[in-house]
């Protein structure tokens, strides 16, 4: 059956089922065959059902990408343009929709499912599928020539530290840095780019947790998945079709200091909850952390300072609150290869002017860490725990 024949055929069985409301069982497409006149053998009918009912409850062409274990992110850029990530940077696939409405449809479809409106008044959309994946769609004319669609696969299990060890994500014998600093209750923060594994990385450390304490995750996109068996998390919202709903991140923060967390995350630091964050980590919430977008471990006081200054808290008092609240920064790059790592750990000080800096502790080596100048700091934080290190 040709490609044209092929979409009018679907097209038909797709109005049938609509209009009467039926799913796509081989059965129901059958009949909706015969209603249209069509005469077709079992093998074309179970075709046409499966094709349906992946574009109509799956992810059309793009579920065998999904549902492979070691993709990590799926974007279509055109009906012939479908690439993906396996950490190991982009690769083209030879999957193809038939023609750009299809992946209009797709997004569309996916919009609906996660409860969110995508059309031409709204050409654009934001939210997280049933299944915990990332969803971003863009429609023409603002993406120009096809809809553009990315998915971001959120696994159902964090991976460990030993498997980011053996990943190299981090270096050899890094994973005991990273255990002290859990275990001294230190407060962190991981920085990094888009892509760059802050969310992989903050799950297995939370995963390092001990099992008495109580995890509350505030999270705009619930995307950390930590191995632990006390983890309540919260999710942001954004406002219906009438403007009320609303629930932001800051919003999350507020309620979760009320919940008696033991350590208090944020999985992304990029708006005013960051003054709520840095106040709970003054008054007695130890061992919180977070990610927050930055070029570099350096960058990160900056970053902080812009989002702080935004949400009206001046120059001074957010240094003043970032001093006193974090203690160390974890950056990770994505390097040109497509590899994830741990290139730097740096501890936060004070310079002669009052402002928060970073001081390089460690930075990556094929073998292990290698020591910068504010190792002995970093050694002064985690105390006891760094013996043998």
């Amino acid at each position: 059956m040709g490609r044209a024949a092929d979409a009018e055929l679907l097209d038909g069985v797709r109005q049938w089922l609509a209009e009467s409301g039926a799913e796509p069982t081989p059965a129901r497409v059958a009949q909706a065959l015969r209603d249209q006149g069509r005469v077709l053998g079992d093998t074309e009918v179970l075709g046409a059902a499966e094709r349906l009912r992946s574009e109509l409850v799956g992810s059309g062409p793009l579920e065998p990408l999904l549902a492979d274990p070691s993709v990590t992110d799926v974007l279509v850029s055109a009906p012939d343009r479908v690439w993906v990530d396996r950490g190991g940077g982009l690769e083209l696939t030879a999957v193809a929709f038939p023609d750009p409405a299809a992946v209009r449809r797709l997004a569309q479809r996916l919009a609906a499912v996660a409860g969110r409106r995508l059309d031409d008044a709204h050409p654009w959309v934001d939210a997280r599928l049933p299944d915990g994946t990332r969803l971003h769609a863009v429609l023409p004319p603002v993406a120009v020539g096809s809809t553009c669609l990315s998915l971001r696969v959120v696994r159902p299990r964090a991976f460990t530290l030993d498997e980011l060890v053996a990943a190299r994500t981090v270096p050899p014998g890094g994973d005991r840095v990273l255990r002290a600093l859990l275990d001294a209750r230190l407060s962190f923060l991981i920085s990094g780019g888009t892509g760059s594994g802050k969310t992989t990385l903050l799950s297995a450390l939370l995963g390092l947790v001990g099992p008495g304490e109580r995890i509350v995750l505030a999270e705009d996109s619930a995307e950390l998945r930590p191995d632990h068996p006390h983890v309540v998390r919260l999710e942001s919202r954004p406002a219906n079709q009438e403007g009320a709903g609303l629930v932001t991140l800051q919003d999350l923060v507020r309620q979760a200091l009320r919940m008696r967390p033991d350590r208090l995350v944020v999985g992304e630091v990029r708006g005013p909850e960051v003054v709520h964050l840095l106040a709970a980590l003054n008054t007695g919430h130890e061992g919180g952390c977070g990610t927050v977008h930055a070029n570099a471990a350096a960058g990160v006081p900056a970053r902080l300072e812009a989002l702080g200054t935004a949400a009206g808290l001046d120059r001074a008092a957010l240094h003043s609150q970032v001093a006193a609240a974090l203690s160390v920064v974890l950056h990770l790059v994505r390097d040109r290869a497509g590899r994830r790592r741990i290139a730097e750990v740096h501890v936060l000080e004070r310079d002669a002017a009052g402002l928060v800096v970073t001081v390089p502790a460690l930075r990556w080596g094929v073998e292990a860490f290698t020591y910068e100048r504010g190792w002995q700091r970093l050694r002064e934080l985690l105390g006891e725990r760094c013996e043998g290190l």
